[in-house]
């Protein structure tokens, strides 16, 4: 039976108010990622109800917050986990909290991959770079109802080895007889006997039956432009693409305009769309 919980539930009734929550174990995946554990307390945890795609509002007191999103399973509540590339002052900041500081939290917010909605469809998981880390809780309900799906691929690209991440996670996937993975790097070095291109290169060694495959897709702006093309000249109905876009995402409820994308707001309706939602935005530059 499909377990996956649908309903969306903030950790508290004000969703501009941050709280607490204590960082359980903080940890580098490369050099400018790190994935942080939040230990959520009992009554967060027992309010804390998200879907695959959503984020969270990170906040530092003294320095400001950032947009996040959640890259842990939607079973497991006990633990939060985002995973983060430092990049700015926040994420920055972020990154020097030790095991037992506090930092502040809202969320969860935002639309969430269509994992219920595609029940019985081959599922094409397709991630450039940190676009893994949103696309992991949808990896972890598909793993979790296997038997609800058809096939699933997973199609991850980096740009070198060193950028990789959860390759033990990516490892244990590839061992999976019902779960087909491949990896890409735009450049290698003499360790990497792998694939060298983008990740839609990687679109060449699966058969995807263009009637039956729901798309998820999540990377560089201009990965997902090529990967979508990709995709739609190998017969995928536009309808059956999803993305998850990022903006500049200041309020996470649709009041400050920051992160407005024309006439939507990344944060109250998206981050994640089908390709029908945005697609004639999708080609405008500085939107």
């Amino acid at each position: 039976m499909h377990e996956q919980v649908m309903t969306q539930t903030n950790i508290i009734a004000d969703p501009m108010m941050p709280q607490l929550i204590r960082i359980s174990k903080l940890v580098w995946e490369t050099e400018h990622v790190y994935t942080i554990y939040l230990s959520p307390n009992e009554e967060m945890e027992r309010g804390f109800i998200f879907r695959p795609g959503q984020f969270n509002m990170l906040y530092v007191y003294g320095i400001g917050e950032a947009a996040i999103s959640i890259s842990s399973s939607t079973y497991k509540t006990k633990t939060l986990i985002h995973t983060i590339h430092k990049v700015g002052t926040v994420t920055s900041a972020l990154s020097k909290f030790k095991k037992g500081d506090y930092i502040g939290i809202r969320g969860p917010f935002g639309s969430g991959w269509p994992v219920e909605q595609v029940i019985g469809k081959d599922i094409c998981i397709i991630a450039g770079g940190i676009g893994l880390a949103p696309l992991r809780p949808v990896i972890y309900s598909l793993l979790k109802n296997r038997k609800d799906y058809g096939k699933v691929y997973i199609l991850y690209g980096a740009r070198t080895p060193q950028d990789l991440l959860y390759r033990v996670e990516l490892e244990q996937w590839s061992k999976l007889f019902d779960v087909e993975v491949h990896v890409t790097v735009d450049r290698g070095d003499q360790s990497w006997k792998g694939n060298i291109g983008f990740a839609a290169q990687l679109l060449s060694y699966i058969e995807l039956d263009k009637k039956n495959t729901v798309s998820m897709v999540c990377g560089p702006e201009m990965m997902m432009k090529f990967t979508v093309e990709d995709l739609l000249e190998k017969g995928l109905s536009a309808e059956n693409v999803y993305l998850s876009l990022e903006r500049n995402m200041k309020c996470a409820i649709g009041l400050c305009g920051h992160c407005q994308f024309g006439p939507k707001f990344i944060c109250k309706d998206g981050p994640v769309f089908s390709y029908p939602e945005i697609s004639y935005l999708f080609e405008k530059k500085e939107i």
